[in-house]
């Protein structure tokens, strides 16, 4: 295997990995607040098609992320609204806030369909990122090197801030951070939001980076695997990190073994691989205790000071 081989599949990898990463960023968040968001795809396809819909409209693609991130942040506002203010079951909601955005997002990308737009590539020079060895560092779009941001953000925000340490109290006692006079409801409802946004700069990435053209339900189900990554990393964003790129791998090596016209294993199954890598990896989890006891111990319950 050749440089320029081995550059191609590492740059392959990041590509794939990048938009995991940044919806599981975000549901992570969520989650260490005490919510369950089962939306993630939902808010990937909305972002993903008025991404689309707005970089094909002016040509701008740093405004077609923040109109992708206001359109999601809209959707996770009212998964929150169901949620936390009418305390509507969590996993419910987060279902039918997935059909709500395939349906939606087809809807609204109905005229786009087979419409291109220009690929939202490197601001780095082109003498960096066009070089045949230093590309791998310098030829990515802005949007990489956003998740990795966000990912040292996050740790440090959970780890090391006053606000990350009322976000994880809520998670834990929502009772005990109420009685001590925090906002429940306002932790989670700003957590939700921030979730929405990720999932949609995730989603947007698939439109005006990786495939720069809209069709119905371009993400394919990676929010699930974005779900199920939060569970793998046991809510730690360092893992999450470390599990976005091995799922990121897993699915590299579906398409260069295609591409290598590999014949020994149906196309089929090698497509179903990073999906039956989650279903793997959560098995595998549920049977270890330290993984089960690093979920937030108020996940999916409602908040009811009252009661």
């Amino acid at each position: 295997m050749n440089d320029t081989i081995l550059i191609s599949i590492l740059m392959t990898i990041v590509g794939a990995s990048t938009p995991i990463l940044l919806a599981a960023i975000g549901e992570l968040i969520v989650e260490k607040s005490g919510v369950l968001n089962l939306g993630i795809e939902g808010m990937m396809l909305i972002g993903a098609v008025t991404g689309f819909a707005v970089a094909t409209t002016t040509g701008q693609p740093v405004l077609a992320i923040l109109v992708a991130m206001l359109a999601a942040m809209a959707a996770s506002f009212l998964f929150g609204y169901l949620t936390l203010t009418l305390t509507a079951n969590q996993v419910a909601t987060g279902l039918a806030l997935t059909i709500f955005g395939i349906g939606l997002s087809s809807l609204m990308g109905e005229s786009y369909v087979g419409k291109t737009t220009e690929v939202f590539g490197s601001w780095f020079p082109s003498g960096l990122a066009e070089h045949p060895q230093l590309r791998v560092i310098f030829g990515y779009s802005p949007i990489v090197y956003f998740s990795l941001i966000m990912t040292v953000a996050v740790s440090y925000f959970l780890r090391k801030t006053r606000a990350g340490l009322i976000l994880r109290a809520v998670g834990e006692s929502d009772i005990s951070a109420h009685s001590i006079g925090y906002s429940v409801i306002g932790v989670r409802y700003a957590a939700v939001l921030f979730g929405g946004a990720m999932a949609g700069i995730a989603g947007c990435y698939y439109s005006l980076v990786l495939t720069p053209l809209w069709s119905e339900e371009l993400t394919a189900g990676r929010g699930w695997i974005a779900l199920a990554l939060v569970v793998f990393s046991a809510w730690r964003p360092g893992r999450l990190l470390l599990g976005a790129y091995l799922f990121g791998a897993v699915m590299t090596l579906e398409l260069h073994a295609k591409a290598a016209g590999f014949s020994y294993v149906a196309p089929e199954m090698l497509a179903a691989m990073p999906y039956l890598a989650t279903i793997a990896v959560l098995a595998l989890i549920s049977l270890k205790k330290s993984g089960a006891s690093a979920a937030p111990a108020c996940l999916t319950k409602p908040f009811k000071p009252n009661a």
